[in-house]
């Protein structure tokens, strides 16, 4: 796992890099479109204030009512002529109050981050009591691929290790699903990473123009189970978290 090598700003130099030259490309998808549209609907009665973290131009909360946090400007720039309340920022150090949201939202992030400690203590920090924290991450290291070390991921998860660290930060998986559309073929992965490598603004619109719409043309609906899900062979996993009332200790 070459991403052990790499410091902290390189990630986030790394991350923005690549999330810039995306985006720059793609067009907003409405929230609406994606799978996980119910489930988020469905939380938000309870939540009239909500955050999420790291969207890109793929916000799954409303853009309406919501308040949005990015690394990438040309995220920012788009979620704003939407009419979306989008700032920049990092999740490691979020510009909000503490306890100021009801339902925070923060898929795919937590794994590109050199330090999730301070990236989960952030959510939880700036979540309420009793608030719901909504997000993703992958699983094993053993599946580690080219396509973790492109995209600037740090680290998959051991199911183990997470739930240690999620309770260290004083969070509850109180749901959870099978989620993400990475293909199981490591070959169609690395040809994935070589064309983003060589031909990155023909890979860019690939993506953005065919391959997205095609995944979300083919997406399934979430299945939630309570607790954590059997993990044995799932990639990518969903989480409705809980902050306790009293969360535990952080680690330092």
């Amino acid at each position: 796992m070459s991403e052990l090598f790499r410091s902290d700003a390189q990630l986030i130099d790394a991350n923005r890099q690549f999330y810039d030259a995306l985006w720059s490309s793609a067009s907003l998808v409405d929230p609406e479109r994606f799978n996980t549209w119910p489930i988020v609907e469905s939380l938000l009665g309870s939540a009239p204030d909500r955050l999420e973290v790291a969207p890109g131009l793929r916000p799954r909360l409303p853009l309406d009512g919501s308040k949005f946090v990015d690394l990438s400007e040309p995220a920012i720039r788009a979620l704003t002529r939407r009419g979306a309340d989008a700032v920049e920022g990092q999740i490691a150090a979020l510009p909000f109050e503490d306890g100021q949201f009801d339902l925070v939202c923060a898929l795919d992030i937590v794994e590109h981050v050199d330090d999730d400690d301070s990236a989960l203590r952030e959510l939880v920090r700036v979540a309420r009591p009793d608030a719901t924290v909504l997000m993703s991450v992958p699983l094993h290291p053993s599946r580690w691929t080219s396509f973790d070390d492109y995209v600037g991921h740090r680290r998959r998860y051991e199911p183990a290790q997470l739930l240690t660290l999620l309770a260290t930060h004083g969070l509850t998986i109180e749901r959870s699903a099978v989620y993400g559309m990475q293909p199981e073929s490591s070959r169609l992965l690395d040809f994935g990473v070589w064309g983003l490598t060589h031909h990155p603004r023909f890979a860019n619109w690939l993506y953005n123009r065919v391959l997205m719409p095609i995944g979300m043309y083919f997406q399934k609906p979430l299945i939630l189970v309570d607790g954590l899900l059997d993990t044995t062979h799932v990639d990518e996993v969903l989480l409705i978290c809980r902050r306790r009332i009293e969360p535990a200790a952080s680690a330092a």
